[in-house]
């Protein structure tokens, strides 16, 4: 996966929003490929959104586990939106990609498409860019491997990877891929999209 044009297709997509919680979302498609991107944070419900950050249980088949509360409640009023065309058969491989705020809900999608699509469980790939924390406690195994092909990217320092703070009990699932080693950004800066694009340019080049 070439994280650098993903992250680049992420930033320019022309996200449609729901009134609803100010919830943004695009939904493309490329053959067999389903693309799924969520937005970064771009006004006040977005903030309110998420920093409430009480832990909030998920149901589903396999019992309650927890997750933000505030990155829960815009997930859920995308959900419907995104269902018919994550359910359609045709689709064999789904890319799921956020940023900062669309980046939890990047995960939490990850989440749902594996669920709802068994069939392509191993062929759906998510990618959280600058994610924060957004699932609460210990989960069973079962749940846990859903988030296998889930992948949060943190450039430097950034400090939304490190929130909500661990010692409240949130954690990271899937793998963590660190890119920036060595530089001496800070944590706001290692957010900002311009240095994730040119350490991840930096990638490509290797």
């Amino acid at each position: 996966m070439k994280l650098y044009r993903l992250f680049r297709r992420t930033l320019s997509a022309p996200y449609f929003q729901i009134k609803e919680n100010a919830a943004s979302y695009y939904v493309q498609r490329e053959g067999s490929t389903l693309y799924l991107l969520f937005e970064k944070s771009n006004g006040a419900t977005d903030w309110k959104n998420n920093l409430d950050f009480p832990a909030k249980p998920y149901h589903n088949m396999d019992g309650t586990w927890f997750v933000h509360r505030g990155f829960l409640r815009v997930f859920k009023t995308i959900e419907p939106f995104i269902a018919p065309a994550v359910a359609d058969k045709n689709v064999r491989r789904i890319v799921i990609s956020g940023y900062s705020h669309g980046a939890a809900l990047a995960l939490l999608c990850h989440e749902y498409c594996v669920f709802n699509r068994p069939d392509i469980a191993d062929a759906v790939f998510g990618f959280g860019f600058g994610c924060p924390r957004v699932v609460w406690g210990v989960l069973k195994k079962s749940v846990k491997a859903r988030f296998k092909n889930f992948t949060v990217v943190r450039n430097c320092r950034d400090i939304v990877t490190h929130l909500p703070p661990w010692f409240f009990g949130y954690r990271h699932l899937g793998k963590l891929l660190q890119i920036g080693r060595g530089r001496r950004l800070g944590g706001v800066d290692s957010h900002r999209p311009e240095y994730y694009l040119e350490e991840l340019s930096r990638e490509v080049t290797k």
